[in-house]
């Protein structure tokens, strides 16, 4: 694997992103969060760290979910610009084709996951990051609780950012106060 650039133009030019990647006015760029805090572990054991409002927000859904009788773990919370470079060379090196990537996953500098606010969830019984996870509790638990905790699903069917259907990806909109 080839170490990432620094420059997100040089970054999309060792990915052979296309150059007119971004131009949809839907899919802007995203900075990177400059203060994360420590959430606990993903699934596979990973230190995970959000912004500390997301933090918080993630902390209360869970224990109310949990108190629904609802297991929510994370899969994948903030990823820097490096991380999101990485995973496409892994992929890239796997047999995937850019454009079939960039269905599943945003660009470097565009992943909601950099703000430190996205986050990726999963659910015992269901194999994590595919639709099945919609056929879960824990999917119609989120469809009718996320939103009070400050949550919502981008990655609907047919949404307008032109990425696969993502029923495991949530976002956090921190308030303003």
């Amino acid at each position: 694997m080839v170490r990432c650039p620094v420059n997100l133009d040089d970054i999309h030019t060792l990915l052979g992103i296309p150059a007119d990647y971004g131009k949809n006015p839907f899919l802007p760029r995203f900075p990177e969060a400059e203060l994360l805090v420590a959430v606990g572990l993903d699934i596979f054991g990973r230190p995970q760290e959000l912004a500390p409002e997301t933090a918080q927000a993630w902390a209360e859904m869970r224990q109310a979910a949990h108190s629904d009788s609802i297991v929510i773990h994370l899969v994948s919370a903030f990823r820097s610009v490096a991380y999101q470079c990485d995973l496409f060379q892994r992929k890239l090196a796997s047999g995937h084709d850019i454009d079939t990537i960039l269905k599943t996953n945003a660009a470097p500098g565009f992943s909601q996951h950099h703000t430190g606010q996205a986050l990726d969830i999963a659910t015992p019984g269901s194999e994590p990051l595919t639709e099945g996870f919609e056929e879960t509790a824990a999917f119609c638990w989120l469809v009718t609780h996320a939103r009070g905790f400050g949550f919502s699903m981008p990655y609907p069917r047919n949404n307008r950012f032109g990425f696969n259907y993502e029923p495991w990806h949530w976002a956090h909109i921190a308030s303003d106060t």
